[in-house]
């Protein structure tokens, strides 16, 4: 007995597809304003400090969700034939996955303020952010309190901007907790 509440394969396509063109578009417009939140590089006036990656960089960067991408383009062709959902969705879905990961591969610019860091066009405040315990080599790994395991936030840049990066962000962690310190007393 087939249980006719449950959706078709092509409407669960649709909604796949839907979904994936949302967070796409999403993070194209946060993209397109990282000139406008970081339009200069280097030693800020307000004492901060902005930099930006290469492509290169933001390989090293992103090399998890590359990983991640090219399964995730791989396997509905396993699986369409299974579900008889219409090959269209997994063309569309592929090309949507390419221009995410060239969004991925697209040099970044980051800054980082007495009060937030600026990073693929959002704005963290620091309270929202600590260094990991463990720093990979070429990158600078943050992550966002809460979000458990899914909150890893990787900074790209070449080693002398990542090494300024990593003193400003020392400084910001040691500013964050002289008050907790001053408190205790």
């Amino acid at each position: 007995m087939v249980d006719s509440a449950l959706p078709t394969a092509e409407v669960m396509a649709q909604c796949a597809v839907g979904v994936l063109f949302v967070i796409l578009a999403w993070d194209a417009f946060w993209l397109t304003r990282q000139r406008n939140d970081i339009p200069e590089i280097g030693h800020l006036p307000d004492g901060g400090f902005a930099w930006k990656s290469e492509g290169a960089h933001e390989m090293i960067r992103q090399w998890g969700n590359l990983g991640s991408m090219a399964a995730m383009m791989v396997l509905p062709w396993a699986l369409l034939d299974a579900s008889n959902t219409p090959v269209v969705y997994a063309i569309v879905w592929d090309v949507l996955l390419t221009l995410h990961l060239i969004s991925l591969l697209i040099p970044k610019r980051y800054a980082i303020t007495s009060t937030h860091l600026f990073a693929d066009g959002q704005r963290y405040s620091w309270e929202r952010l600590r260094l990991a315990k463990r720093q990979p080599k070429r990158r600078i790994m943050l992550l966002r309190n809460g979000w458990g395991p899914f909150g890893p936030l990787p900074l790209g840049g070449d080693a002398e901007s990542l090494a300024v990066a990593r003193e400003y962000i020392k400084a910001m962690e040691q500013a964050r907790k002289a008050p907790l310190l001053n408190e205790e007393e």
